[in-house]
């Protein structure tokens, strides 16, 4: 009986694993969008400065063009994290369904106990 109420601590914690986990990723994808939003403000102002919005001339500012291509960089990673996030919620889900299954066992088990326990104390009495 001691095994189900272990298994359950275990599946908490793999519960609380796996949010942890989304949790991280939700701030990894914020992160990202509030570099990438910064550097699309530091790409605006350079072009303001130089007058030049196009990239493909001669005399595109070079730290406009490598903040363009590292904003591009960070919203292709935000992407892939966000399709890490769509597979973590799915492991959670997972593992929240195996929580509740093993607190069912349990909670089975444990009105089985007291059933037992209260039948030795009618014999008993």
């Amino acid at each position: 009986m001691k095994s189900r109420e272990n298994l359950v601590r275990l599946k908490k914690f793999q519960v609380n694993e796996k949010r942890r986990q989304l949790l991280q990723l939700d701030m990894m994808i914020a992160d990202f969008e509030r570099m990438a939003g910064e550097l699309e403000l530091q790409i605006a102002a350079e072009e303001k400065k130089a007058g030049i919005t196009d990239i493909h001339h001669f005399a595109y500012p070079t730290f406009a063009k490598a903040a363009r291509q590292r904003c591009e960089n960070l919203r292709d990673s935000q992407a892939d994290l966000v399709q890490q996030r769509g597979a973590a919620e799915s492991v959670l889900a997972e593992a929240e369904a195996e929580l509740s299954k093993a607190e069912l066992l349990e909670s089975r088990d444990s009105k089985v106990r007291e059933v037992e326990t209260g039948g030795r104390s009618a014999m008993i009495g």
